[in-house]
């Protein structure tokens, strides 16, 4: 009897595709094509090392592992098509087809293994899930024994494992993207410490005897180097073009290392660490700062940069403008003339700010946005001191666009602004040495506040907007009348303060009612004013007969206990 030739199934989904397709088995290999129609996926037999069969999002699948550490997921099988499928891969490929049961129990602590194409978290030796090494864009330390992993993200709203609407496959990653909700960082803590052998792949923790002389490191740092090793973060292909050491950034905050590749670039920090693709800078801009001595560099991003639950849509560097550099680029001649011919240079020597600019624009082919010449400040600069709410920083001017730095970094463009309007807020002092601008945006996009403006800059400001034919409201003018009515308004205050103060000096008898009876006190008081308060106190509740009887004395037409003034005369009488 031979053997089939081709195997077919329906219904079955590659990598977590929004469409179903038809999966094709067959000697060379297998072949996948949406049903709906689309871009088709074939892989070679020769690339499988093992395959597995286990409950999957949509029934069963069957989950190939291949030799360049990818893996490809077919989901939608039957139970009853399992002996079939297992035939198929033992008469085509010569592997067999395990059957792997996830473990259901729902507990949150395992032990997390590195396989070689992905990691598997397991529950008494049963797998609860696993990570694809290429579904893992970045990981990081969050704490001491916490190591955070996050996952790629899709660029748009369509790019999925299968590419899609289209519905053809991806080569690599992103197979969560299919999702319109997915899981995008996940952390594990890891407590204890742990030898390098321990966290090797399974059947090399064997020879123990040697283990035990080695030294003992943090289980989470182990955790994470070997991650970072096995899912390839950090590691870019191709040599380092240029590397510039320890650059202040703003946004996110700390000191980070830059290191140039041909399609991307590597943020390394002493917490995190970022690779990140030319593909995804969508603004590159060179802003002077106003104080004559640094210079800012920012780089917009999309999709952003996410430090745990914090997404930065700007990198914001900042440079000395004095501190110059001197570098030659890791770069072979042959590319320096073909591919980068006209856009790099083999030998930099000027300030870092220009080299690491003409170095992203060469390698990025982004174009270098700086401040419009159309506007100058009051003093010669190209930004205005400002503030969000309580953030202070500088609001620069463009061709096209407003642009707030440092943090929050905030890009403004001229076509989604409706108006701008500027305003005093505040007292009459403050009012009058600074003022507000509030741009609002178009189609109920909101609007953005920027305070404390120095009344310097207003005609600057006024006449950038007219350039750009921007839409403006000046509610300044409109506010000179209240200014001078509040003016106005003190001076009354004051005048009546005073009237007051002369009411209060013609109020007769009453204030001398009040003032005589401190006046009194004060006279009788004056040999020892402390001493005589005491004595009276004592006296108060000593209930001597001498006492009695000058209560008594007074006590003609009066009660006793309301008579206050014979005691004091009859202890004067004493002295």
């Amino acid at each position: 009897m031979s053997k089939p030739t081709v195997e077919e199934f329906n219904g079955i989904y590659l990598d977590l595709s929004k469409q179903p397709g038809r999966v094709k088995f067959a000697e060379a290999g297998l072949g996948w094509k949406p049903s709906a129609g689309g871009q088709s996926f074939s892989l070679d037999g020769e690339q499988f090392i093992q395959c597995q069969w286990s409950r999957g999002a949509r029934g069963y699948e069957v989950k190939i592992l291949l030799r360049d550490s990818g893996v490809i997921q077919l989901d939608g099988f039957d139970a009853e098509e399992y002996e079939r499928a297992q035939k198929i891969f033992k008469l085509f490929y010569g592997l067999n087809l395990e059957h792997k049961d996830h473990a259901l129990k729902g507990w949150n602590w395992g032990k997390g293994e590195f396989g070689k194409a992905e990691l598997a978290f397991n529950v008494q030796n049963r797998p609860a899930f696993e990570i694809p090494y290429t579904e893992i864009s970045n990981t990081n330390l969050a704490g001491k024994n916490e190591v955070a992993v996050e996952f790629s993200l899709p660029a748009t709203g369509d790019e999925t494992g299968t590419n899609g609407h289209l519905g053809g496959a991806r080569s690599r990653g992103r197979k969560s993207g299919a999702a319109k909700d997915q899981l995008v960082e996940m952390r594990f803590y890891i407590p204890g410490t742990a030898t390098k052998k321990e966290n090797e792949e399974d059947g090399e923790n064997k020879s123990a005897d040697g283990s035990e002389e080695e030294e003992q490191h943090n289980a989470a740092n182990l955790f994470y180097d070997t991650l970072m090793d096995k899912a390839e973060i950090g590691e870019v292909a191709g040599d380092t073009f240029a590397t510039f050491l320890e650059v202040l950034h703003l946004t996110p905050r700390g000191r980070f290392g830059i290191d140039m590749y041909e399609n991307s670039f590597r943020l390394r920090g002493k917490t995190y660490d970022y690779k990140i693709q030319y593909d995804n800078i969508k603004k590159f801009m060179l802003l002077p700062k106003p104080d004559d001595l640094h210079t800012l560099i920012t780089i917009g991003l999309d999709p952003p940069l996410r430090q745990g639950q914090t997404r930065y849509p700007f990198l914001v560097m900042q440079f000395k403008r004095e501190e110059e550099v001197t570098i030659e680029l890791n770069m072979t001649q042959e590319l320096l003339e073909g591919k980068y011919k006209g856009k790099l240079n083999a030998r930099y020597e000027q300030s870092q700010n220009m080299v690491v600019a003409q170095v992203f624009r060469g390698l990025s082919g982004k174009k270098i946005v700086k401040p419009s010449k159309d506007f100058v400040s009051h003093h010669q600069q190209s930004g205005v001191k400002c503030s969000i709410k309580a953030n202070e920083g500088h609001l620069y001017c463009l061709d096209k666009s407003f642009m707030f730095v440092p943090k929050p970094a905030t890009y403004i463009p001229f076509e989604n602004i409706s108006v701008i309007t500027m305003s005093r807020v505040g007292g009459a002092v403050s009012a009058s040495r600074t003022f507000d601008i509030t741009i609002t945006m178009k189609s109920g996009a909101g609007e953005h506040q920027f305070s404390n403006i120095n009344r310097e800059e207003q005609k600057p400001l006024e006449d950038f907007f007219q350039t750009k034919g921007l839409r403006t409201k000046n509610e300044m003018v409109d506010d000179s009348s209240a200014l001078i009515a509040a003016a106005l308004k003190d001076a009354d205050m004051a005048s009546s303060d005073e009237e007051v103060v002369a009411a209060r000096a013609d109020r007769g008898s009453a204030d001398e009612d009040e003032e005589s009876v401190d006046e009194d006190f004060k006279a009788d008081s004056e040999s020892d004013v402390a001493e005589e308060y005491d004595s009276a106190h004592e006296s108060s509740g000593s209930g001597s007969d001498e006492e009695m009887a000058d209560g008594d004395a007074g006590a003609e037409s009066d009660p006793p206990e309301v008579e206050e003034r014979p005691k004091k005369k009859a202890k004067t009488g004493k002295q």
